[in-house]
């Protein structure tokens, strides 16, 4: 996973744009990308602040997780449904989300959607 440039190098940079060398040149002397010292210029200016925001994380769980009373009442009322009938279903009153978005949202809400067959236990393991 990529790491943000520490602010260290950030204000270097900046110092030197400061002292009248172009992102360019800048970027060149530090190794770093003049589209990055344009980002940091522009951070300084809009926000006073150099520091990197967060990184990663998840971003898109949110639009599921606000349907996720309606999603559990249709579990509720589907049992025995597999994800892709599951999938159909809110997808008819409006809401479509993809296969993986449904396997983290069970994940994260502990439900299994395996079918386990009852079977009876096996003779072979058996020692009498």
């Amino acid at each position: 996973m990529s790491k943000a440039l520490s602010v260290d190098l950030r204000t270097r940079v900046l110092g030197v744009v400061a002292q009248g060398a172009s992102h360019r040149e800048a970027a060149a002397r530090f190794g770093v990308s003049a589209a990055s010292v344009s980002r940091w210029r522009r951070l300084e200016r809009e926000q006073g602040d150099l520091r990197p925001g967060a990184l990663g994380g998840d971003r898109r769980s949110s639009r599921v997780e606000a349907q996720s009373t309606l999603i559990l009442q249709v579990l509720d009322e589907m049992r025995d449904a597999t994800i892709e009938e599951l999938q159909a279903a809110l997808g008819k009153r409006g809401h479509w989300f993809g296969y993986g978005t449904w396997r983290r949202f069970f994940q994260r809400h502990r439900i299994t959607r395996k079918k386990r067959r009852a079977t009876p236990r096996s003779r072979s393991g058996r020692t009498s």
